[in-house]
């Protein structure tokens, strides 16, 4: 949809506007599927399964940890997904750029998957998780440079556009997908993620524990 409604208006036609769009769908598609960790550990712990897990001789961190494993599969699937459709729409990106721009974006995505995870931990219920989660990644996804160049928007509205961290992320993918180069956006992609998860993990698996 996006690529055939503003294909011909950004880039003059559907051919020249996929390496600018594809990296966009696939940071957005693979970010917003990062909420579901949350939304999944919230509905678990309403309906009892953690109850369940209490009485089995397992680790107490288990559950907690293969809620996170199971999201790196989601991530695949979602990025295989959206590179499969690009490819069959005529997007021929550098091959093993896309194969490292891809692993950086799940990357990121499981990072950011340990907010998500906390405010599962946290909230009253999954509804409030998926509420602030939308309320996140809608403005950042949608305020990036996935979908237009960051130059042709409101000079005020581009601030924000640089310092956004998707966009970061989007200009790596691009930057690797396009001329396989890895640029200063991967490297600030890929510090920001990490500092997401020094921050994050310690306090969501001291929040799960106190739970559990």
């Amino acid at each position: 949809m996006f690529i055939y409604l503003f294909g011909g208006a950004i880039s003059g036609n559907v051919l020249g506007y996929l390496p600018i769009i594809i990296p966009g769908i696939l940071v957005q598609t693979v970010l917003t599927t990062s909420s579901s960790t949350g939304v999944q550990l919230r509905e678990d712990m309403d309906k009892g399964v953690f109850n369940r897990f209490r009485t089995l001789p397992i680790a107490r961190i288990a559950p907690l940890a293969g809620a996170l494993l199971a999201d790196t599969v989601r991530f695949a699937i979602a990025a295989v997904l959206t590179l499969i459709m690009g490819y069959i729409m005529g997007y021929r990106p550098h091959p093993g750029g896309i194969v490292v721009g891809g692993l950086l974006v799940m990357f990121a995505a499981w990072c950011i998957s340990w907010i998500f995870a906390l405010l599962g931990v946290m909230a009253h219920s999954a509804s409030n998780v998926n509420g602030m989660a939308t309320l996140v990644l809608f403005p950042l996804t949608f305020l990036s440079n996935a979908f237009v160049p960051a130059k042709t928007l409101p000079g005020w509205l581009q601030v924000f556009v640089h310092f956004n961290p998707v966009s970061h992320l989007v200009s790596a993918v691009r930057d690797l997908a396009g001329n396989g180069v890895i640029g200063l956006d991967f490297w600030l992609t890929l510090l920001g993620s990490l500092i997401i998860v020094a921050i994050f993990a310690p306090l969501t698996v001291r929040a799960y524990m106190r739970y559990s």
